[in-house]
């Protein structure tokens, strides 16, 4: 990951500690860090666990692979270090919107292990929360509506995850959602069910 190159800044500390944003908003602020091959559920997923912690009065935001790519991340292509980087940007969006109490929910392939593990130890012990959203490569072929397999399989693409780019499994994730066999809402109430049990929200 990139080291600092600014010199001559100093960390301002704020008035309002990260205790007093969590008691405000009556929750604790964690990243939720969705992984897995394209097409495996990511998206549909994280967004849904939004729509649910937003209608039991909790606030969440969902941080998508796409959407960052439109945007703070549009200068980035599909290499190694684009990807590096691009993972060490979201990962320091996601910390921050954990430390103004967010639960901050991110769905990027992030394919290899050292680049999640990063953001672990950035957002820190108890506020992580990896989530390996686990579907065989034909499931997600076929869910493929884009038609990105189809064009990585034929050179159009590079470096696309599970075709010719690598993805390295979660060894040790919080939790695993199987997506070849579970309904979204199976899915979905897993998650919820994951942040009760660890007390970043109550029933």
């Amino acid at each position: 990951m990139k080291k600092q190159k600014a010199t001559n800044v100093t960390w301002h500390e704020h008035k309002v500690t990260k205790e007093e944003r969590e008691t405000l908003l009556k929750q604790k602020g964690v990243v939720l860090w969705f992984t897995g091959l394209s097409g495996s559920g990511k998206s549909t997923i994280a967004n849904e666990v939004a729509n649910q912690l937003h209608l039991r009065g909790r606030l969440a935001y969902v941080l998508d692979g796409d959407n960052i790519r439109h945007g703070l991340n549009k200068d980035l292509a599909f290499s190694p270090e684009d990807r590096n980087e691009n993972i060490r940007r979201i990962s320091e969006v996601a910390n921050l919107f954990a430390d103004a109490g967010l639960i901050a929910i991110t769905a990027f392939i992030s394919p290899y292990r050292s680049y999640r593990n990063f953001c672990r130890e950035l957002v820190g012990k108890g506020r992580f929360i990896e989530i390996y959203t686990k579907a065989s490569l034909e499931t997600c072929e076929k869910r493929d509506t884009k038609g990105l397999y189809k064009k990585a399989k034929a050179g159009i693409i590079k470096d696309f995850t599970g075709i010719n780019a690598p993805y390295e499994e979660p060894e040790n994730p919080e939790l695993i959602i199987d997506t070849d066999k579970e309904t979204i809402e199976e899915s979905t109430e897993k998650v919820l069910k994951k942040l009760e049990e660890l007390g970043y929200i109550n029933g």
